[in-house]
């Protein structure tokens, strides 16, 4: 009995520590759709981090603002890109001050984002 418990347990802390436990994940195709429903224009080139993710990517173009949204598969996936993008950026560029992530999204803008900017972008992430 000891023997069954344990194994349960283990396999519980597996299961969450392996991403079993991503409560939200977002998607590339819902969140696309929220955006165009809030007029906001898509397209444009992506940089080499966001057109290798595993769940997709799409860039932005908000009023004053351009946003590059990056989907991990999992969040696992998002963590690395957001480690990737700390680890690539341009010496004169204020990371912190223009990525965000949101569960296994990333969103790097192209300056500091407003407010509105940001809930805008939040709050298509589906």
């Amino acid at each position: 009995m000891k023997l069954l418990a344990a194994t349960l347990l283990a396999t519980c802390l597996l299961a969450a520590s392996c991403g079993g436990a991503d409560e939200h994940v977002a998607t590339l195709g819902k969140t696309r759709e929220c955006l165009v429903r809030k007029d906001v224009k898509l397209g444009g080139q992506l940089d080499f981090v966001a057109s290798t993710a595993t769940g997709g990517a799409l860039k932005a173009h908000l009023k004053d603002n351009d946003v590059t949204v990056v989907f991990g598969a999992t969040l696992a996936d998002a963590n690395a890109i957001n480690d990737i993008y700390h680890r690539v950026h341009g010496p004169n560029i204020g990371i912190d001050d223009v990525l965000k992530q949101q569960d296994n999204v990333v969103m790097l803008y192209r300056v500091h984002p407003s407010d509105a900017d940001i809930a805008l972008v939040t709050g298509c992430i589906r």
